[in-house]
């Protein structure tokens, strides 16, 4: 009988989080000055052990006793054998999906939520602020502080934030504070609601808010903390590939394909980078980071010296990014509505080791259904974007007649989405793609910053 679930016992989680720093070249933030950004510049925002992880070049870190033991309340995640969903597309691809959405706010995201917050408290922070799209962040976040005794505070982008309204639910379940943003408790969020009333809000501008507040802190007991782009945040989530490898090991497969949706590059990241290594040392992968074609960050933007939020309180990340003023359409894969992408990533497709895709919302969500009718779970939109590749991948190996391996990341459940498969079974969703005008004109804002450098990492 072949095994449907592969499970690893809580003594065989990965004790070190994998550093792709150690292994490629990256050209560095830089600040307004022009130069690059030293670790004292970004202390009011960060505490300084995260920075000090930011910055490493050490190919291994110790993952903390204490945080340890809180992941282990939902970690090892599940490795399953999509076999139902095999049968359906009649294909003889192997197909794995890492099982994220076992933890309790439902996602990927506190795998890196439970250290930033073990971090902020080893530090003496007392109050943490950040953004959330969908929420998973913010709910993932306000989990990790409550266990930790850390006042939480989560700007939610509008248009999520009306979507979504059991998310801000769960937020105040574990004791965060959730607003909608833009909110006119922020300069930022003022110069954004005064600029459209109107607007649905994007990732760019919660940034902004909750950087703000933050560092207007003059106790100094308040920090920023961020779920996704950053180096350190992929770090913890590469726990995830960590224990893949693990599982499959125990299968006697190798993946061929490596799937993950990517708004700002997290649980794509988690999944891939420890098998990224491995490319890099000369394994055969085909490894895609999927996103939404109506935020086409990888497949058509360039790739620059941009911020990461629109007030431009970030320094200058090195990204591919459609413009730190662009607000994406409100398509309900808010996790993927963000301008920019993390700059490991970036780094990783600008040297052609990975190979981004773009998925519409009608095919994410047919991907989704197909999903559900066959293995029984209901995926977040932003896990529908990463079926939908998969289903093609699948489907192309039945062609060729080639029995691949595709593992791909299940970044987190969907039901708290269950309006937007409402309005996918009522024909209320169309596909949403930019017109070339308007990516050219969102892109005129970095046309004056310095251009990075295209490094080879091999």
């Amino acid at each position: 009988m072949t095994t449907r679930k592969i499970i690893l016992a809580e003594d065989e989680m990965p004790r070190q989080w994998y550093n792709i720093l150690a292994d490629i070249k990256m050209n560095p933030p830089l600040g307004p000055d022009g130069n690059p950004v030293t670790p004292e510049a970004l202390a009011p925002v960060f505490p300084m052990n995260l920075i000090e992880q930011e910055v490493s070049t050490e190919r291994w870190i110790d993952i903390p006793e204490e945080v340890l033991d809180i992941l282990r309340i939902w970690r090892p995640s599940p490795l399953v054998r999509a076999l139902s969903l095999e049968k359906a597309l009649d294909t003889p691809a192997k197909i794995y999906f890492k099982n994220e959405s076992v933890s309790p706010p439902g996602s990927h995201k506190p795998n890196t939520a439970v250290p930033q917050a073990y971090y902020n408290r080893e530090f003496g922070i007392k109050k943490i602020t950040t953004e959330t799209g969908a929420g998973q962040w913010g709910s993932a976040l306000s989990f990790a502080c409550s266990l930790f005794g850390i006042e939480c505070k989560v700007f939610m982008v509008r248009v999520s934030f009306d979507q979504k309204p059991y998310r801000k639910s769960m937020m105040e379940v574990w004791g965060g504070k959730c607003v909608a943003s833009p909110s006119s408790e922020t300069k930022a969020g003022q110069e954004a609601l005064e600029k459209d009333p109107d607007t649905p809000g994007s990732l760019g501008i919660a940034i902004s808010e909750a950087i703000e507040e933050a560092v207007s802190d003059e106790t100094g007991n308040t920090r920023y903390s961020l779920g996704s782009v950053l180096n350190h945040v992929m770090l913890h989530q590469t726990i995830i590939g960590l224990e893949a490898k693990k599982q499959l090991e125990k299968t006697g497969d190798y993946p061929d394909v490596i799937i993950g949706c990517a708004g700002g590059g997290s649980n794509f990241a988690g999944l891939a980078f420890p098998f990224v290594l491995d490319k890099i040392n000369g394994k055969e992968i085909d490894i895609y980071p999927v996103e939404p074609a109506g935020c086409p960050t990888l497949t058509k933007a360039p790739f620059v010296y941009d911020h990461g939020d629109t007030a431009r309180y970030t320094p200058l990340l090195p990204m591919y990014s459609l413009g730190h003023t662009f607000v994406p359409p409100p398509f309900h894969a808010g996790g993927l509505r963000y301008h920019g992408m993390a700059p490991t990533v970036s780094q990783l497709v600008s040297e052609g080791l990975i190979e981004p895709k773009a998925i519409t919302q009608l095919d994410a969500y047919e991907a989704g259904v197909l999903l559900a009718r066959s293995e029984g779970l209901i995926p977040a939109p932003e896990t529908t974007h990463a079926l939908a590749c998969v289903v093609d991948e699948a489907r192309k190996a039945k062609e060729e007649g080639k029995e691949k391996v595709i593992l791909f990341n299940w970044s987190g459940h969907g039901l708290l989405d269950l309006m937007a498969y409402d309005k996918y079974f009522s024909n209320e969703l169309k596909n949403i793609s930019l017109p070339e005008a308007e990516i050219a004109e969102s892109e005129k804002v970095f046309e004056n910053f310095p251009k990075p450098e295209l490094l080879k990492s091999r």
